[in-house]
């Protein structure tokens, strides 16, 4: 069985299917990859390059440029959707519609599977559920409405779905209408500042993914995750801060802007972990953090981390957890520069085989309670990831059904912030 990675593409002519008393089977031409969509969508006129030519269109709406790509496009309509915070529901970019649900409807299959659907629509005509994707990070689908959907059609709809989702990734940082649109909760303000600080749920390239989730989204505490690329490394890491206010928070914001301080200076691993324990000890002197730092060498699969108080990474290897394959002596938390005795934190390594996946994660995680008062576990843990691997699920849709499964079964909120970071490392073709 084979998948198709985030951010990847299937060498044959994808499928798309229908829903309902319509259900049938559509054979969608070939595609041409994500970079090569606009430049081979049939503009007719030339309406969509002259829109693209204008300077004063980039200063629109996100609505508005939307209506007029499409219009530009030759296509008829077309409705942009967005993942809320949680990945449960899909939220028109304006009330034209009702949001969708992930997990129970067509638009929900394409986005949990990163794959074309199509149906007849109620007041006739045809519906495609293309996938807004920017690189690996699942953002929405795109709805695009026609008489018929013809190959040409199709070519433009995924062409509007790459433009906008460049649109909504430059310029969903500084407009609040998408964070407005897709939270359904006040957000406490401990969690308000660390979700400032994250970085996209899932990134990638062709030759690693690394996704994440964290619960629960609008009242973090102390948890964080960051992951980043260079051409040569994954950056990967997990923190838990002491407590759950905004202390915590505070601790976790200056961990994160130490590693990334660190990391874009050049610092190796251990210097890395270094500056956040001096920046712990500097401005937080009463507050510590636990974390796991990892750095991932793409072409060799050398896996090198460091461990400050953390429960250990699993290693999921041919559908099997090899449980002590990253078990090493904890050091002390960051910011407890003391404990150290003057020692030098230690750093450990591994390598990794191609199809390996690695999941760092907080206690929160294997804490939690389900309705019969019994924690959910690390057996339990591993082996959902074991079981959406054997089943070809997508890296960030078993996460998102993972933490999903957790908060459901609960009796309560969870106890405690449960973050998980899952990475995914093949080896380069030579």
């Amino acid at each position: 069985m084979s998948s198709v990675r985030p951010g990847r593409r299937a060498s044959r002519a994808p499928r798309c299917e229908t829903a309902g008393r319509h259900a049938r089977e559509v054979r969608v031409p070939a595609v041409p990859a994500r970079g090569d969509e606009v430049a081979t969508a049939e503009t007719g006129d030339g309406r969509l390059e002259e829109f693209l030519a204008d300077p004063e269109n980039a200063a629109l709406d996100l609505t508005t440029a939307a209506a007029r790509c499409t219009k530009a496009l030759g296509l008829q309509h077309s409705v942009v959707y967005l993942a809320d915070i949680q990945q449960r529901r899909l939220v028109p970019l304006t009330d034209v519609t009702p949001p969708l649900p992930v997990d129970d409807s067509l638009a929900g299959w394409t986005y949990r599977t990163q794959s074309l659907r199509v149906e007849e629509s109620e007041s006739g005509g045809m519906t495609a559920w293309i996938p807004l994707v920017d690189g690996a990070e699942r953002l929405g689908v795109l709805a695009v409405h026609a008489p018929s959907l013809t190959p040409a059609v199709l070519r433009r709809g995924r062409a509007l779905a790459t433009l906008l989702a460049m649109m909504i990734t430059s310029t969903r940082a500084y407009q609040d209408s998408f964070v407005r649109r897709t939270r359904t909760n006040p957000m406490r303000l401990p969690a308000e500042m660390l979700r400032a600080f994250l970085p996209p749920r899932t990134i990638g390239t062709q030759h690693v993914v690394s996704t994440a989730v964290l619960e629960p989204a609008y009242e973090i505490g102390g948890d964080a995750f960051d992951h980043s690329l260079t051409d040569t490394t994954l950056h990967a890491t997990v923190l838990d801060a002491m407590g759950h206010d905004l202390a915590s928070g505070l601790t976790t914001a200056v961990s994160l802007a130490a590693c990334r301080n660190a990391r874009r200076t050049g610092a190796d691993l251990p210097e890395l972990v270094q500056c956040v324990d001096d920046a712990l000890a500097h401005w937080l002197p009463d507050q510590f953090c636990t974390g796991v730092l990892a750095q991932l060498d793409l072409a060799s699969g050398m896996l090198r981390w460091s461990n400050c108080g953390h429960p250990t990474p699993l290693l999921i290897r041919d559908q099997r957890l090899l449980v002590d394959a990253m078990r090493r002596d904890p050091d002390p938390p960051m910011g407890l520069p003391s404990l150290l005795a003057g020692r030098q934190r230690r750093t450990h390594e591994i390598a990794l085989k191609p199809g390996d996946r690695v999941l760092m994660y907080t206690d929160g995680v294997t804490e939690a309670r389900g309705a019969d008062g019994a924690e959910f576990g690390l057996e339990q843990f591993a082996d959902y990831i074991i079981r959406a691997t054997a089943a070809g699920e997508l890296a960030p849709e078993t996460l998102r059904r993972l933490i999903h499964s957790i908060l459901d079964s609960s009796t309560s909120r969870l106890r405690d912030d449960a973050t998980i970071l899952m990475f995914e490392w093949s080896r380069p073709a030579r």
